[in-house]
């Protein structure tokens, strides 16, 4: 992945960031809200040699101290000096828990030792840590003793007293929330490139490329009310989703330029992807350009079309194919649109013999005599074979991808599916896609606003009053300074 391809994501994802930064920024607040507050206290201890009377004696003492504070340090950890300091404490104090409060540290360069003790108590903290530097330094006077003299050649003494702390040192609520906010970005953003990584829904039309060099036909916007609403009406409409469809159906005359009608299915990878919709809408759109259509529900399994449109379901596709029925008499007229429906009819209990029959064939043809443009709603191509028989009879078939569900091991075995009949896959249409404010959805279109009347309404936001104010003052200001003198006199 390039930089650019980090950054889409984030902007794809972004989601899951803020829902990892806001999950570890409240688990970094609960944390340290219910963390008790500890206090350190300090207390210096000062290591040095018995005094020499040469300059070449101190410096060797100094050396020697030097190597000495350091095994010092180490003393703070053992029991001895424990016991020593839960005795100058007194009251029961066990040697146990002294031993994990006192951490000693050599100040770099120097010959000072510093014992901190922590405690919840900022009195008892002071009162650990000047016990440890007074029982440390009586341990390394008996350590260092000497037999025959009256002291070591190494002494610590205490220099800085332990004082009561006044606030604690832990927790830091802004240390804290700091690195909560740090972390959880760091996991946000490595979570959505995981998923992204992962991910392999058609989202765009670098996707469909990937898969196959049929042409993009379309890109339908995601709009419930639209996909609810009467086609005839709302298609009839200027709206972003009439548009759309308008932009599929000049995308559509671009098919097989050289033969007068066109036999085209609409079909998809799997159910729920909005291929009856699409089929129904661009019929509804073609009809309306004043071409000659017919819309065929030959999804003999799950029929859309008719409850789609408000039709009778009782005649259909499937008594013509039987022959109960004529099929000038089981087509129906759609409104005033000038669309020509077939609907599925009765769901019989063998659809993939009826569709494979030569009634069907015979149908098509029919059906191609009579009209310029035949759009056949068939069944999802990966459960059932029955969209890729239909396409191997017409002129090729029409994929409809949904936005983020469509995987692209699903597109790309569709698309097996209809060349194993040798049909020709015609296009792929990107259903279901995000709408965008700025209106550039995957290269078609530049917004939708410029010259129909609702863009102003929903994207341009309105002045203030006061900024209205201000402009008015402004062409009053520009006004008088443009006026001639003289009327400048009339006005007075």
């Amino acid at each position: 992945m390039e930089l650019r391809d980090y950054w889409q994501t984030v902007r794809r994802r972004w989601k899951t960031i803020v829902a990892c930064l806001v999950l570890a920024l409240a688990v970094a607040g609960v944390v340290t809200w219910q963390a008790t507050p500890q206090y350190a206290s300090t207390a210096q201890l000062f290591v040095s040699t018995s005094q020499s009377d040469t300059s070449s004696d101190a410096y060797t003492g100094g050396l020697f101290a030097s190597q000495r504070v350091t095994s010092y340090a180490d003393l703070v950890e053992t029991r001895d000096l424990a016991e020593r300091a839960a005795d100058s404490l007194g009251g029961g104090t066990d040697p146990e828990d002294l031993i994990g409060k006192v951490t000693a540290t050599v100040v770099p360069e120097t010959v000072i030792l510093e014992l901190t003790a922590t405690d919840p108590d900022p009195l008892r903290a002071r009162d650990i840590a000047q016990a440890y530097a007074e029982g440390l330094s009586d341990l390394v006077e008996d350590v260092e003793a000497v037999e025959g003299r009256a002291e070591g050649f190494i002494s610590a003494s205490i220099v800085d007293d332990a004082q009561v702390p006044e606030t604690p040192v832990s927790p830091q609520p802004v240390r804290n929330l700091g690195l909560a906010a740090a972390l959880g970005l760091l996991i946000g953003v490595a979570l959505a490139v995981a998923r992204e990584l992962l991910d392999t829904s058609v989202k765009s039309p670098d996707d469909v490329a990937a898969v196959t060099e049929a042409p993009i036909l379309g890109s339908i916007q995601a709009d419930g009310d639209a996909a609810e609403a009467v086609p005839a009406d709302v298609l009839d409409n200027v709206t972003p989703w009439a548009e759309t469809f308008r932009v599929l159906r000049t995308n559509m005359q671009y098919i097989q330029v050289d033969s007068e009608t066109k036999t085209v299915v609409v079909s998809s990878a799997l159910p729920g992807e909005g291929k009856s919709t699409v089929a129904a809408n661009l019929a509804v759109t073609l009809a309306l350009a004043g071409q000659r259509v017919c819309l065929v529900d030959c999804d003999l399994r799950r029929p859309q079309v008719a409850k789609r449109l408000g039709l009778d379901d009782a005649v259909g596709t499937t008594r013509v194919l039987v022959g109960q029925v004529d099929l000038s008499d089981a087509v129906q007229s759609y409104g005033s649109t000038g669309l020509q429906v077939l609907t599925s009819g009765p769901i019989p209990p063998n659809p993939s013999e009826l569709l494979q029959s030569q009634a069907m064939a015979e149908m098509l043809k029919d059906l191609q005599s009579r009209f310029e443009v035949v759009i056949v709603d068939a069944p999802p191509l990966l459960p059932v074979t029955d969209a890729a028989l239909l396409a191997a009879q017409a002129d090729g078939a029409v994929v409809v991808v949904r936005h983020g569900k469509t995987t692209r091991d699903q597109l790309d075995h569709a698309l097996e599916r209809l060349e194993a009949v040798e049909a020709a896959p015609l296009g792929v249409v990107l259903n279901l896609t995000p709408s965008r404010r700025s209106g550039k959805a995957y290269g078609y279109g530049y917004g939708y606003g410029y010259g129909y009347g609702y863009g102003p309404e929903s994207d341009v936001k309105k002045p203030s009053r006061r900024q209205q104010k201000k402009e008015r003052k402004k062409a009053v200001a520009d006004a008088a300074r443009t006026r001639p003198e003289g009327g400048r006199r009339a006005q007075r």
